[in-house]
This record gives C-alpha cells, structure tokens and sequence, in this order.
C-alpha cells in the first residue's frame, strides 16, 4: 500500500496544537503506513510541542494582523507572500495526499496554498464563531469540521460537518483516576477540590483573583489546584509557602491534566473551545471567565453557547476581582445547582471527534 502522506497546520495556541495532536494520531491508528508534516509559525510554541511528541515540523515566518494601529503591521504583507513561497515549496518537496487546517497563523497560507494546488483540504474550527483565518479559507477548502450547531452563518452549508473538537485521550480516560489525582496533587480527600486553570498560556486576572482569596480555600475546608501559567509562578508560590496547608498548591503548567480533572469537584476555567470541550466531556460543574484578549471575542461566544443550557456559571473578566470568590461560594453551597450543572455539561459531551474527523479526512482522500 502507497504511503499516505499528510500535512497538518495548527498553532500558536494549545487551543490549535491539542487538536492537530489528537488528529494525527487518530489518523496513525486508523493507516499503518502513514507520514505526517506539520506546519507551524516560527517562534510559537509548536516549534518545540510537535517535536517533543515525536512529530516534524517546518516553520513559516507568519504573524496576525494587529488589530490596532502598530508598526508590527508593516511587516505583515512582507510576511504573508514569504509564508506563501515556503509553503508552496514544502508542499512540492513533501508531496501530501491532503493538508488539514486547525487554526492559527501558519494555517492560512499552508491551506491557501494546498487548495489552489488542487490537493484535499480540511479545516477543523474549534470555536462557536470563526476567525477570520477559517472564514477565508472557507471559500477554498473542500470540507469543514465544526463544534457548534449553526455555523452556517459563517461557512457554506455543504462544506460543514458536525463532528464536535478532538480531545487528547488521556483526558478522555480520566474517571478512574481520582484516587490517583489525590496523591499526585498531595490533596486531604476529606475535602472538596477546586481546579483553577488559565489556559496554556496563564491568566493574569484569574491569577490575581485568586491570590488575593487565597484565605478563602482553608477557611471553606477546601483543596485548590492553581495552574498560573509562568508569568505568575513565582508570586502564586509565594502566596501559597506562606499558608503551608496541604492541598493549597499552584503550578506554572500542569502535564497532567487528567488526574488534575480527576481529582477536581468544581473547575474555574477560561473558556478556549478546546477547554469547553474538555470540560464537556469531564462533566462537572464550571465557572468559566472567558478571556476578553482574543480575536472576535472568541470565548465569550464559546462560554455563553453553554452558559444557554445550564451547562455552566459565567463571570467577566473584568469582573472576576469582585465577583469569582462569591460565585465560586455560592457554588459551594448549593449542591442541588452542581449536580445540575455537571449533568447538562455532560449532555453536549462528543467524545468521538478525533475519530470522526479521521474519517472525513480519509473519505476525502479516497474522492
């Protein structure tokens, strides 16, 4: 059997990178005799992810647009015809049977590119409303992949297909592991655990709201799991050294975020599709901050499509000083509104993407 060669581009984000992940390997389960490129943006962290799982990667010399005025801007135009060149030459030298899109900088030309070359093209959005990137190539590529419900409104309607976002599988596996997460975070099992989590990448309001109630998780019989991310490491540390009471402790990146779900009873959370989908799929109650610095107010779209079901609590970000401690105590208190909101989160669980976009990915090579 010829060899199946397949280039994905994904980046800048985890939000991007988890699902290309999960997509490759979902497609090396399903081909034996499979090579797969991926394409990122120099400097972003899938230069260095890719790799450490074992994976290729090119970059291209690619940024976003910024929306404010900025000399960042000049070089843009330079940046997107150079990107184009490159991808036009990884595409001649690597030769791939269809190139897939999951968002971020480098995407755009790579699938730009690919389309034109009359290769297979497939993109996967993440969120409930798209970047400009994926509306662009929306008019080129043969078939999106979607998580929301009406996203007509944005792609042609034969293009789409509902398959939900890939979730990494160790995340999926993460119910029999409580016991494991408990020893792990060095929690005290009599009590309830709150997982706080900003994001790859940190959140400095999240952060901030929390140091400053950090009194909040003994006084309430509480463990807390605080991902800071790295700017904020160092302050959160010190925060936490001077309670010295187990089960309040902090993380710059936490690499096991199965046994952190595991252990956890409530979750604060921004609100990257990626993360929601995550969420969805562990099931238990939420408060999600959805971050006001992404393009097209991305999460705030993402939180309210599950805040609309009962599926979870929502506080602004510019609110989460005054308003996330009260939230998060109100939760406490009020067992009847967890259960409820754990169950409806669960209902718009899909934990089958990663498989279903591999097979919209060979269906279309096949064509």
């Amino acid at each position: 059997m010829k060899q199946l060669k397949v280039i994905i581009s994904g980046g800048g984000t985890g939000g991007h990178i988890f699902p290309a992940l999960a997509i490759a390997k979902a497609l090396e389960k399903k081909v034996d005799n499979i090579e797969i490129l991926f394409v990122g943006a120099k400097g972003r962290m899938e230069m260095a992810k890719m790799p450490a799982e074992g994976y290729k990667i090119k970059g291209l010399w690619i940024s976003g647009f910024q929306r404010r005025i900025s000399i960042d801007n000049l070089s843009f135009p330079f940046k997107v015809i150079n990107s184009l060149l490159k991808a036009k030459k990884i595409i001649k030298n690597f030769k791939p049977d269809i190139a897939i899109g999951t968002g971020g900088y480098a995407s755009g030309p790579l699938l730009f590119v690919a389309a034109k070359s009359s290769i297979p093209t497939l993109v996967q959005e993440q969120n409930s409303y798209p970047g400009i990137t994926n509306k662009i190539l929306s008019k080129v590529v043969n078939k999106i992949c979607v998580a929301y419900d009406n996203m007509e409104r944005f792609f042609p309607k034969n293009k789409i297909i509902f398959t939900g976002n890939p979730i990494r599988q160790d995340v999926l596996e993460f119910a029999s592991k409580k016991q494991l997460g408990i020893t792990h975070f060095n929690l005290d099992e009599n009590k309830k655990t709150v997982l706080v989590i900003g994001g790859s990448l940190g959140a400095r309001t999240i952060n901030k709201a929390i140091d400053k109630n950090i009194n909040f998780f003994g006084e309430n019989n509480l463990n807390l799991i605080w991902q800071t991310g790295i700017s904020y490491q160092e302050k959160a540390e010190q925060t936490v050294k001077s309670k010295s009471a187990k089960g309040i402790n902090t993380y710059a990146f936490i690499k096991q975020m199965d046994l952190a779900y595991a252990a956890a009873d409530i979750i604060i959370s921004r609100a990257g599709a990626i993360a929601i989908s995550e969420l969805c799929c562990i099931g238990k109650a939420c408060i999600l901050i959805p971050s006001p610095n992404v393009s097209e107010d991305h999460q705030t779209k993402n939180a309210q499509a599950v805040v609309n079901k009962k599926a979870a609590l929502l506080v602004k970000d510019k609110e989460a000083a005054s308003k996330l401690v009260n939230c998060l105590q109100k939760l406490i208190e009020d067992n009847r509104l967890q259960t409820e909101l754990s169950e409806n989160i669960k209902k718009i669980a899909v934990t089958n993407a990663s498989e279903s976009i591999a097979n919209e990915v060979l269906a279309l090579i096949k064509k």
